[in-house]
């Protein structure tokens, strides 16, 4: 058999050899090709290339590591990194980071690097007391990474690579939600606004707010009412605090004040867009009390002889801070027997405001000022029986009533911005409405008496 497959193979090489040149290049070719064809991968197997995996990519794992199932198999289960031990640090007064670090048991050459490493890293160098610092470090007492919180929505991340650092800041999302208070002044408005469950920089603010129409020194009355639509901000379900006051209305002697913040350049208007801010401040300081309000036949307190009384007394503690009612220019920053020190302001043509019986004055003789800048300090200097701020305002060279003078306004909204902001403001006060007819229904359900 074997015999006969050699003397096939022969005759078929005889064949070969005989046949013309070309026709045996041709043979060659084609045997060629088909070999190459069986050999190579089908259409399916071209379409899925050799995997190839780059050198420090991270790939994820598409099978779930059973360590007890692995072991049972007779394979090795990975090796997990040992977990941190971690160590909290609160910044105290005076205490650098360099001190911070020793205390935590970390070398000079490991502030070095992280403080160097980036922008990020950077900022612990402005660190204050009350901060904090969380360190993570492994077996061997290095530091993996550093945590910072710092505020209620950031947290900063620095974590250790290879002898480096690198930082990201975590922003957390800040959830919006509106809120409301009301109340009835019955001692003062200070005492109304805590009660309703307002903070001091609300109270503040809302004070400034309606600060150019009321003065909160003299004209608060017992049974002045107000209401206040505000921002409550939230992160992941716990309050972090309060945002902006989108709307207030404050009833005071029987007028009724409503400011509406626009979102577009953050001011506060009234419903048909007229500005809120006036050219002054009804009030000049942040008083405690007042002893004396305007009164042409006033006794004078040092000589017991009827004197017009041209102004107003403030009294506050020694050292409040005295505010320009409005922009201008010190006319004089001086002293006398009677005045005390005092200081003069012109702020046109038309307007003069006059700061009497300072502690000290901290503006000079025609330096330019601004609203709300604090020009001296409340004091006892002159002829006084005590601490107070004497303030007068003067229009044309004649005496006005602060309180009640009418006072020049500031821009107004025109035009499509005012008709963007009515809109924006007719939202804004039907919502104030809607929360404070809500919590009088409440009230008046929880005063129903229930049936046993």
């Amino acid at each position: 058999m074997r015999k006969k497959h050699q003397n096939n193979y022969q005759m078929l090489i005889s064949k070969f050899s005989r046949l013309p040149r070309i026709h045996q290049i041709l043979i060659t070719i084609i045997s060629a090709v088909t070999v190459l064809l069986i050999l190579l991968p089908g259409a399916e197997e071209m379409e899925k290339p050799e995997q190839k995996f780059e050198i420090g990519k991270l790939y994820p794992l598409d099978i779930k590591i059973d360590g007890p199932q692995l072991q049972a198999n007779g394979v090795t289960p990975p090796l997990l990194p040992p977990p941190l031990s971690w160590t909290e640090h609160v910044i105290k007064p005076g205490e650098s980071l360099a001190l911070v670090f020793d205390k935590v048991g970390l070398s000079p050459a490991t502030l070095y690097r992280l403080i160097n490493a980036d922008e990020g890293t950077k900022s612990l160098i402005t660190l204050r007391p009350g901060d904090k610092l969380r360190f993570g470090l492994d077996d061997k007492k290095d530091l993996i990474q550093l945590i910072q919180p710092i505020n209620a929505t950031e947290t900063l991340y620095i974590t250790r690579k290879g002898d480096t650092f690198h930082s990201r800041t975590e922003v957390k999302k800040v959830d919006t939600q509106l809120n409301f208070a009301q109340a009835v002044i019955t001692s003062s408005f200070w005492n109304a606004a805590a009660d309703a469950g307002l903070t001091p920089n609300q109270i503040m603010e809302i004070a400034g707010i309606f600060g150019w129409d009321i003065d909160f020194a003299l004209d608060i009355r017992e049974g002045d009412t107000f209401s206040v639509l505000f921002e409550e901000r939230y992160v992941e379900g716990e309050p972090i605090g309060r945002g902006n006051i989108l709307a207030a209305t404050f009833s005071n002697l029987g007028q009724t004040f409503t400011a509406v913040r626009n979102s577009s350049d953050g001011k506060y208007y009234d419903p048909d867009g007229r500005a809120m801010q006036k050219a002054f401040l009804r009030s000049p300081v942040n008083f405690r009390y007042v002893s004396s309000n305007f009164n042409p036949r006033r006794l004078h307190p040092v000589t017991g002889q009827v004197k017009a009384h041209r102004g107003t007394d403030y009294v506050a503690p020694v050292g409040t801070p005295i505010w320009s009612a409005g922009d201008g220019v010190v006319m004089k920053s001086g002293y006398n027997q009677f005045n005390g020190n005092y200081v003069f302001i012109r702020h046109s043509s038309t307007y003069v405001t006059k700061y009497l019986h300072l502690s000290k004055r901290l503006v000079k003789t025609g330096q330019r000022v601004k609203q709300g800048q604090t020009i001296g300090k409340l004091g006892s200097s002159g002829r006084v029986t005590g601490a107070h701020l004497h303030y007068e305002f003067l229009v044309n060279g004649v005496h006005k009533n602060p309180r009640t003078v009418s006072l020049p306004q500031s821009d107004s909204l025109k035009g499509k911005d005012k008709a963007a902001f009515k809109q924006q403001a007719s939202e804004r006060l039907a919502q104030l409405t809607q929360l404070r007819q809500l919590l009088a229904t409440n009230r008046n359900a929880s005063l129903i008496p229930s049936r046993s």
